[in-house]
């Protein structure tokens, strides 16, 4: 994708009124698209994104939109990335064949969106190789790759988690769980495709799920395992970027686990999204970022395996505070997405900054509408479902205004778009309300033509019910 031919300045499509402003602007560099990018010469930049999902599809979406950026790859994509970068076949589990794709194109950054090839150091070889890389290194992402490690950290730096014991046999385990009694969780300790997590509210549930995990049921991931304590609350996701020494919050987000309507059903990868969210005052937001993003940060340097990239902290608003329950150490999917459209600053400056140790200096603007994200997803997700389905009216959807199509799991086949996976397509839209953006997420929904496919038809449903009793 070159971008000469259809220069912008920050997000695809600004709220009706609103003017994105890049960082380049405000530092005084001509930015005027009609003379093209030879004005900000210096700046351009080659970028490799990998992964291929939703978020990535936001994040190619962003970082396509940034006048710094005048080639963009992803490797591996899909149907709908492809209309934003060039995609290439290229295997991100073989890090000699990124770093060598690296050299060849000279790429000035590579952005990583999934966890498995952080924890696999994908980050360390880059930086070996002197290329950089906008992710944390391996150690640092045992943050989200081992529950103990995290949990450990907490105990270390007194940041307020639930209470906890990690195991490497069944019968250890059973033992503590029939000391502390149910409702209890039970977590894989590696990373486990987002179902290594059991909440069990009976002793029965929590005595199958350490079997199942002790016999191999998510193989090297349930060698240890966690059991932590259940805690009561409000579930919300923070995002916030630290660049080693320096942390700053992106926008609050909510995300919707359950599979189906009401909360019931089994957990996903995520159904939706919103952001903000109210929950997230002024208050709780200060209270986050000094008990549990800055200690950790803090944590982490002081360990020597200081953190930079995204700091993902699942969050339980309790009666007494907030508490962490679990840390991933990249951006979120589905709250990406919704972090994307409301995001009026340019992402890839944001990126640099991470990068290179200067967020001190870093501030990021935000757009005040609602985002709100809807997962359509394959019949019989999360259990087996059907590939190669196709999808209609895409187009016809993506007119409504504010509407924003990210595609998941899809690829192209002679001319047609397919379903490729279990979570599909994020139907995003932007509204001055979660109300507004909520309705016409779900008016493009139905404009979509997918009979092998289906969505939850609540996301938001809570901020939906404050808006409505006039609370905000």
């Amino acid at each position: 994708m070159q971008k000469n031919s259809r220069f912008r300045i920050g997000a695809h499509r600004a709220p009706s009124g609103m003017t994105v402003i890049s960082p380049l602007q405000q530092e005084g560099v001509s930015c005027d698209p009609t003379r093209g990018p030879q004005t900000i010469i210096g700046f351009l930049m080659h970028i490799l994104l990998l992964g291929s999902g939703g978020r990535e599809h936001a994040l190619a979406w962003k970082i396509a939109a940034s006048p710094l950026v005048t080639k963009l790859w992803c490797a591996p994509g899909n149907a709908g990335i492809a209309r934003e970068a060039e995609c290439v076949a290229l295997d991100i589990t073989d890090h000699a064949a990124v770093i060598d794709f690296c050299r060849t194109q000279a790429v000035d950054l590579v952005v990583v969106g999934p966890e498995t090839p952080l924890a696999a150091g994908i980050v360390d070889d880059l930086a070996g190789a002197g290329i950089k890389a906008f992710g944390p290194s391996r150690q640092a992402s045992q943050l989200e790759g081992s529950k103990g490690f995290t949990k450990a950290l907490c105990t270390e730096f007194n940041i307020p988690t639930g209470a906890y014991g990690r195991f490497t046999k069944a019968a250890d385990a059973l033992a503590y769980v029939r000391a502390q009694g149910t409702p209890i969780v039970v977590k894989a300790d590696g990373l486990a495709a987002g179902k290594g997590v059991v909440v069990a509210m009976t002793m029965a549930e929590a005595e199958a799920a350490i079997a199942m995990m002790f016999d191999g049921a998510f193989g090297a991931a349930g060698a240890e395992v966690v059991i932590e304590e259940f805690l009561s609350g409000r579930e919300i996701s923070f995002f916030a970027l630290s660049d080693g020494e320096t942390a700053i919050a992106l926008a609050s987000a909510q995300d919707h686990k359950r599979v189906f309507d009401h909360d019931q059903g089994p957990n996903t990868g995520g159904m939706g999204a919103y952001s903000p969210t109210p929950v997230v005052t002024d208050d709780v937001h200060a209270e986050i970022m000094a008990k549990i993003i800055v200690p950790t940060v803090n944590g982490m340097k002081a360990r020597g395996t200081p953190f930079r990239g995204v700091l993902y902290a699942g969050v339980m608003l309790t009666a007494e505070g907030p508490k962490l329950f679990e840390y991933n150490v990249r951006f979120g999917d589905p709250e990406c997405q919704v972090l994307m459209l409301r995001m009026m600053s340019d992402i890839v400056p944001a990126m640099l900054a991470v990068c290179d140790g200067q967020l001190k200096n870093f501030d990021l603007r935000w757009f005040p509408e609602s985002a709100l994200t809807v997962v359509m997803a394959a019949n019989g997700y999360p259990g087996d479902y059907v590939k190669g389905s196709v999808i209609q009216g895409l187009d016809e959807a993506a007119k409504i205004e504010g509407v924003e199509i990210f595609h998941a799991g899809t690829i192209s086949k002679n001319g047609a778009i397919l379903a490729n996976g279990g979570r599909v397509l994020n139907v995003c839209a932007l509204g001055t309300t979660v109300t507004e953006a909520q309705a016409r997420a779900y008016e493009a929904v139905d404009r979509i033509q997918w009979p092998d496919g289906f969505c939850r038809r609540d996301i938001g449903w809570q901020a939906v019910e404050r808006e409505k009793a006039g609370n905000g």
